[in-house]
C-alpha cells in the first residue's frame, strides 16, 4: 500500500495536456489510502530548523515548567503532558495512555466581526505562550507557512476532485487551523499491552500537515485488510493525509485512514497542522447522499467525543 508522492510544482508547471494524469494521480492515492507526501511545497529550510529548535527547547525544559501551560479543563490550546491523552479513546477503545507529549496552538487572529461565542471561546482561544525567547516567533511562523501551503494543497486537491482549483477557496480564507508540536520520548522497556505513542484514530479537518522528524520511524497506517504498514517520510516532503470532514466531503469517495504511532525506542519528534475550514463554512457532500455540517460546531462535536471517554 505505497504512499505516493506528489510535487506541488509540477501542477505550477503542468501544461493542460500534463494536467489531468497529474490530478488523477492525487485522486487514486486520496482514494486508496488517504496519505501523500509532498514535495515542491516552498517552506524555507531556516522556518523549519527554527521551528524544531523551539519545540524541543520547550520540552526540554523541567516538568514543573512545562505544566505551567497546560490548558484549563475544556480549553484546545497549550501544554498536554505524558500520560493525559490516549487517541484511541477517541473511538471508544479502551487502552493504555500514550507514550507522548505535545503543546498546541490556533489561529493567529480573530477575523473581524467574529462574535459566535463558540468561535471565540473554542477555536479562538489565546495559545499560552512559553516564556522562551523566539519561540513565539518561530511558532507563528511556521504555522503562518502551513497555512499558505494548507491552501496550495487544497487547490491540488479541488483539481483532483474535477473541480476549478479556486473551488475550495470560499470555504477556507478564515480557516481554524490548529498546529501540535509532538515529542515521543525514547521508550526503552516495553510498553503496556496495547499502548501506543498515538493510539489508532482519524483525524477531524480536512487535511493534516505532517513534517517528522528525518529518519524517524513508528507512523503507521491501517489496510483494508486490518493489517499495519509504516509510512517511511521521504526527506525534504510532508506527509499530508485526508481527514473525517474531508471524506464527509467528497462522500465517501476519498478516506479518512486509521493511523498510529508505535512506542519508540529513540526519541521522536513531529508537528502537525490540522487544516479545518473557516467557523462557519457550511460542508456539503460532493458526491452522493449526506446532509450538511457547519464546520465549527461539528469540529467541537468531535473533540468532545475524545475528551469525553
Amino acid at each position: 500500500m505505497p504512499v505516493r508522492l506528489i510535487d506541488l510544482d509540477a501542477f505550477d508547471f503542468a501544461t493542460p495536456r500534463e494536467l489531468p494524469q497529474l490530478a488523477g494521480a492525487v485522486d487514486a492515492t486520496c482514494r486508496e489510502t488517504g496519505f501523500l507526501q509532498v514535495t515542491g511545497h516552498g517552506v524555507p529550510d531556516s522556518v523549519i530548523a527554527e521551528i524544531r529548535g523551539a519545540t524541543r527547547a520547550f520540552f526540554d525544559m523541567a516538568q514543573e515548567e512545562k505544566d505551567r501551560y497546560r490548558p484549563a479543563p475544556g480549553a484546545p490550546y497549550g501544554y498536554i503532558g505524558m500520560g493525559d491523552e490516549a487517541l484511541a479513546k477517541s473511538r471508544g477503545e479502551e487502552t493504555p495512555p500514550d507514550l507522548k507529549e505535545s503543546f498546541n496552538g490556533g489561529p493567529l487572529s480573530v477575523p473581524p466581526g467574529e462574535t459566535d461565542p463558540d468561535a471565540l471561546a473554542f477555536c479562538y482561544a489565546p495559545t499560552p505562550w512559553p516564556d522562551l525567547p523566539g519561540f513565539r516567533r518561530a511558532w507563528e511562523t511556521y504555522y503562518a507557512e502551513m497555512e499558505a501551503l494548507a491552501a496550495r494543497i487544497m487547490s491540488v486537491m479541488a483539481l483532483a476532485l474535477g473541480r476549478e482549483a479556486d473551488f475550495f477557496a470560499p470555504y477556507i480564507d478564515r480557516p481554524i487551523s490548529a498546529l501540535r508540536a509532538l515529542n515521543y520520548p525514547e521508550t526503552p522497556g516495553p510498553a503496556l499491552t496495547g499502548q501506543q505513542g498515538a493510539g489508532a484514530h482519524t483525524d477531524y479537518g480536512s487535511l493534516t500537515i505532517l513534517l517528522p522528524d528525518r529518519g524517524s520511524k513508528g507512523l503507521e497506517i491501517q489496510g483494508p485488510d486490518g493489517t499495519w504498514e509504516e509510512v517511511e517520510p521521504r526527506d525534504g516532503a510532508f506527509v499530508v493525509n485526508i481527514g473525517d470532514l474531508m471524506a464527509l466531503w467528497t462522500g465517501g469517495r476519498w478516506t479518512s485512514t486509521l493511523h498510529r504511532v508505535r512506542p519508540t525506542q529513540r526519541r521522536r519528534a513531529s508537528l502537525a497542522f490540522f487544516h479545518q475550514p473557516n467557523w462557519h463554512a457550511e460542508v456539503r457532500p460532493l458526491e452522493g447522499s449526506g446532509g450538511a455540517v457547519v464546520s465549527g460546531p461539528y469540529l467541537m462535536e468531535k473533540f468532545a467525543a475524545a475528551t469525553a471517554h
